[in-house]
C-alpha cells in the first residue's frame, strides 16, 4: 500500500520591488480617486475675508457641492462638464472663479440670474421690482448713503437686466464686499459649486506668532501656541453648521 504525502506549494516570497510596486499602485488609485472627488464632487474651502460676514466668518472652513451645478470632469486641459442637476438660484451661496483672475476663488450670494432685473435704492436690493429677502445675517456697517465716486454703485444702482448666461453676486456684508456691483456680472461657466456645511472654524488671533521661513523655530512656536490656545480658538458652535 502506497503512502500519500500531502504536499503544499510554497508561497513565493515577494521581492522588494514587487512590494514597492503594489504600494505605488495602491497610492496611485487612492490619489486618482481623491482628485476625482476634489475636482468634481466635493471640495474644501477656507474663508479668507469678511465679505460674507456674519453668514461666514474669516477662518471658517467649508465643504462645497461641485456636483449639483454640473461637475467638471477631471480631464487635463479641458472644461468638459456633466449636465447640472440645477442652476444657481437667487439666495444660493456660490463658490466661483474671480472673473478678473480665474486663479482666485470667490464666494458670494447669488441674488439674480439671467433675465432678472437688479436695482439698488439707498442700500435696499430689488429684484424684478420687489425687495430681495435679506439673508438672516446680512449686515450694513456704514450708515452713510453713497451716491457718487467709487462707492456710487454700492448703495444705489439703476435697474439693470442680467444678461443670458450670467449671474449677479453680492456679499452679505453689503458695505464691505467687492462683488458684481464693482466688477460686473459673473459668467455661469466660472461657477465651481454650492456651499454646503462648515466643517471647521478657527478664529484669527492677532497674538499668535508669525510663521517666518527665516526663523526655523517659528513653526515650533506657532504649533505650541495653537496647542495652548486650541480650546478658545475653535468656534465650537459653528462646527457642522448648514450654510444658508
Amino acid at each position: 500500500m502506497g503512502i500519500f504525502r500531502k504536499t503544499t506549494k510554497k508561497k513565493k516570497k515577494k521581492t522588494f520591488s514587487e512590494i514597492l510596486w503594489e504600494y505605488v499602485q495602491s497610492f496611485g488609485i487612492a490619489l486618482i480617486l481623491a482628485l476625482i472627488i476634489k475636482t468634481s464632487i466635493v471640495e474644501a474651502y477656507k474663508i479668507p475675508t469678511g465679505s460674507m460676514e456674519d453668514t461666514l466668518l474669516v477662518g471658517d472652513f467649508l465643504l462645497a457641492n461641485k456636483f449639483i451645478y454640473g461637475m467638471r470632469l477631471p480631464i487635463p486641459f479641458t472644461e468638459i462638464r456633466l449636465p447640472e442637476l440645477t442652476d444657481p438660484k437667487p439666495g444660493d451661496i456660490v463658490i466661483f472663479k474671480y472673473p478678473r483672475d480665474p486663479s482666485v476663488n470667490y464666494i458670494k450670494r447669488c441674488v439674480a440670474v439671467e433675465g432678472q432685473v437688479v436695482e439698488i435704492r439707498d442700500k435696499v436690493l430689488y429684484v424684478d421690482g420687489e425687495v430681495f429677502e435679506d439673508p438672516p445675517y446680512l449686515k450694513h456697517t456704514d450708515s452713510k448713503i453713497r451716491s457718487a465716486g467709487m462707492h456710487g454703485l454700492r448703495d444705489n444702482m439703476p435697474p439693470t437686466r442680467v444678461p443670458e448666461g450670467k449671474l449677479f453676486m453680492m456679499g452679505d456684508n453689503r458695505d464691505n464686499s467687492y462683488d458684481s456691483r464693482f466688477w460686473g456680472f459673473l459668467d455661469r461657466k466660472l461657477v465651481q459649486g454650492k456651499a454646503m456645511i462648515i466643517h471647521w472654524s478657527w478664529a484669527p488671533d492677532r497674538e499668535a506668532p508669525d510663521l517666518a521661513f527665516s526663523n526655523p523655530f517659528s513653526l515650533i512656536e506657532l504649533f505650541v501656541y495653537n496647542i495652548l490656545h486650541f480650546p478658545e480658538r475653535v468656534r465650537w458652535s459653528r462646527l457642522g453648521t448648514i450654510i444658508t
